[in-house]
């Protein structure tokens, strides 16, 4: 058993979802992050979806099942800060503001995503098919709603296939959100997210954004890692978590 020097926090699903992006990502990463403590990037965390919201004064987005991403002015950056060995060509003539966004490999693709960006050496072939999927602009002044033209424009003038503006949309109520997000599972991706029309960048977790997806999530605290064994050997082979409650397991993708 090999031990992570600092406690990483995820996501574990309870109902055994094959690929809990969060933990795994966090897993992935850590050989990486074990070499030093980096500051989290600054990033607008989400609430899980709940019934009573304004839906009216929410724009929907598909939510990626990649890895974030966040583009300082200088460098990208996962949500945890380390940084991200991109190919120079992947991020030049990117803009001196920050972008927000998710590094995606295509649905059903979230291990090859994870694998590609924690690269320390970058795979260019592998970057070939990345694409970053970018849903804000976390320097932008001003509400989501003013935000997004300028995001789109940022994009346009960019003229990179491989920088995508997240598409948003409104929907009239409850009934039409848990329609679009089947379709979204039912075509290959994750669930959906809502961003509060009003709001302010914040790098905090609030309602102002909210997740739906088809399966619950609960806070894991992942401790450590054990070794693959067999075919998996050098890779991680189960993580070590702790509940909230206290309680201690091992886990590992179905």
């Amino acid at each position: 058993m090999k031990n992570t020097p600092e406690p990483l926090l995820g996501r574990i699903s309870t109902t055994g979802h094959a690929l809990c992006a969060a933990i795994l990502t966090a897993a992935l990463l850590a050989p990486c992050a074990a070499q030093y403590k980096a500051a989290p990037a600054p990033v607008m965390l989400a609430n899980v979806y709940h019934t009573g919201v304004d839906l009216r004064s929410y724009w929907v987005s598909e939510k990626y099942d990649g890895v974030r991403g966040y583009w300082d002015g200088k460098q990208l950056l996962t949500r945890g800060g380390e940084a991200v060995a991109a190919p120079l060509w992947f991020t030049a003539g990117w803009p001196s503001t920050p972008m927000d966004g998710e590094l995606w490999a295509g649905r059903g693709r979230f291990s090859q995503a994870v694998s590609t960006v924690r690269r320390q050496t970058p795979d260019d072939a592998a970057w070939h098919g990345m694409r970053f999927m970018v849903f804000d602009l976390p320097a932008q002044p001003g509400a989501f709603d003013a935000r997004l033209p300028i995001l789109q424009d940022t994009i346009d003038r960019l003229g990179l296939p491989w920088v995508q503006m997240v598409k948003q949309v409104h929907i009239k109520d409850e009934r039409a959100l848990y329609a679009l997000m089947r379709k979204v599972v039912g075509d290959g991706g994750e669930g959906v997210v809502l961003h509060r029309g009003a709001s302010l960048y914040r790098a905090a977790r609030y309602d102002d954004l909210l997740k739906l997806k088809p399966f619950d999530d609960a806070e894991a605290r992942v401790t450590g890692y054990m070794q693959g064994r067999g075919k998996h050997a050098g890779r991680v082979g189960a993580l070590l978590v702790e509940a909230a409650d206290g309680r201690r397991f091992d886990w590992a993708p179905a």
